[in-house]
């Protein structure tokens, strides 16, 4: 009988083997174990895509996932896997990246941060499906591969008071009128209130409003205050419910004394925790101080303008979103930052020579892009007679990370420091920080 021995793991913590000559990508399979038994899910001329069923002699770094819906929901696809072995497959996946897409090595392996292993998510947005064959409502992520809302009953990852709340939530959706048109919700966990977003397809019928109310009034805690926020259209449609009057919602950065309010569709960091010590080593190596003019680039609502400022140093933000920029702005205000802080918006995937003329007096740079990266940007600095002496990046994409370092360095940045962020634990995405000075020699 044939057996897949896994020599290695991919980028998305697939055991790599092979079978009839060609390249095997097994799900659920980690290095030297021999998969006995699979299941082919995709099949192409030059590899095989496959769920490992059968495994002789378990490898040492095997746990036992847990949650219950491991294998079936999409969330996650690490659970499998020891935390310390998953964060050093992402350190190799960061390093890979860097050594073959940008031919860059970092001088200096920073330490991983881990952060919580469970109930970490303070950001999600699951799905709604009315499935009569499963009984009713359906709350969840959808399944591996699949547009299919996974028939979940918990999720770990979630703090435990929203984990708590997915079966009531299906009984209590599935007596609503619109219970087949609430596509979505939408959570953020805040540091004084919890925001739980329903968009709503159709207007709710008094009787609707009162079994809400009463949902709402039935799990609220002292601990965590609850509070429903409707969507009916647009985005900018999203307003409170119920209760009217509860707290904003923020996220507090502790050892920069700073409250940062924001909406709950406005884009902030899933994990608080690990949020908390990346501003910290981003502070520690970017090095801000009463002097400096730094320019923060991506800035959002001001994750990292604002403890910039609070180190001493002038900031200017950058930033897409008019709707952030103002956020940002509300945010130096309320910390008192305004003198230090200013903000502007800018399109900064169409950046040429000409337009960064404007940033040549910011001597040091913290950029914090999407998946995208920040290739034209930095590209446009090519052309500048002043850059900046130091860039801190923070990535959430290492191949995008790895193209952007290659322009740096044939701009003579060099690599200092790079090290991954377990921003998103038992998931294969790779959140990491580095660190590229220009070399005066």
């Amino acid at each position: 009988m044939n057996t897949i021995t896994i020599e290695s793991l991919d980028e998305h913590g697939r055991g790599v083997g092979h079978l009839d000559g060609k390249v095997c990508f097994v799900a659920n399979a980690l290095p030297k174990e021999v998969v006995s038994e699979w299941h082919i899910t995709r099949n192409k001329k030059n590899f095989i895509e496959m769920d490992a069923l059968g495994i002789k002699k378990p490898s040492a770094i095997r746990v036992s996932p847990h949650c219950p819906h491991f294998g079936v929901c999409g969330g996650c696809s690490l659970q499998h896997i020891e935390l310390s072995a998953q964060v050093a497959m992402k350190q190799r996946v960061l390093e890979d990246a860097l050594r073959h897409i940008g031919k860059v090595k970092p001088q200096k392996i920073l330490p991983a941060v881990y952060g919580l292993k469970t109930g970490y998510r303070f950001r999600a947005r699951m799905s709604v499906k009315y499935v009569a064959k499963k009984g009713g409502v359906l709350v969840g992520f959808h399944e591996k591969a699949s547009p299919f809302v996974a028939d979940m009953t918990q999720c770990p990852n979630l703090p435990r008071h929203i984990s708590d709340l997915i079966m009531p939530l299906r009984e209590m959706i599935n007596r609503l009128s619109i219970r087949d048109k609430l596509p979505q919700i939408e959570w953020a966990v805040g540091a004084s209130v919890t925001i739980m977003a329903f968009r709503i397809m159709d207007d709710l019928t008094e009787n609707d409003k009162t079994i809400l109310r009463q949902f709402i009034n039935q799990y609220q805690s002292d601990k965590h205050p609850l509070q429903l926020w409707l969507q009916r259209g647009k985005a900018d449609t999203l307003a409170p419910f119920y209760p009217e009057n509860m707290p904003v919602l923020s996220y507090r950065l502790p050892e920069f004394d700073l409250e940062m309010p924001y909406q709950p569709t406005e884009f902030t960091q899933v994990n608080h925790r690990v949020n908390e010590v990346m501003m910290s080593r981003a502070m520690a190596l970017l090095q801000p101080t009463a002097g400096d003019k730094v320019a923060d680039m991506f800035c959002g609502l001001g994750n990292f303008s604002l403890p910039i400022a609070r180190c001493g140093a002038e900031v200017l933000g950058v930033e897409g979103s008019d709707a952030l920029v103002a956020r940002a702005k509300q945010n130096a205000e309320l910390n008192g930052l305004s003198h230090l802080c200013s903000f502007q918006a800018a399109n900064l995937f169409k950046q040429n020579e000409i337009d960064i003329q404007k940033w040549q007096k910011y001597n040091k740079w913290l950029i914090d892009p999407p998946r995208d990266g920040a290739f034209e940007l930095l590209n446009a600095l090519s052309g500048s007679l002043n850059t900046p002496q130091r860039i801190v990046y923070i990535s959430c994409k290492p191949a995008t990370l790895a193209r952007d370092a290659e322009v740096l360095q044939a701009q003579g940045y060099m690599l200092k420091a790079a090290g991954v962020l377990n921003m998103f634990a038992h998931t294969s995405h790779v959140e990491s920080i580095a660190l590229f000075e220009k070399n005066i020699e």
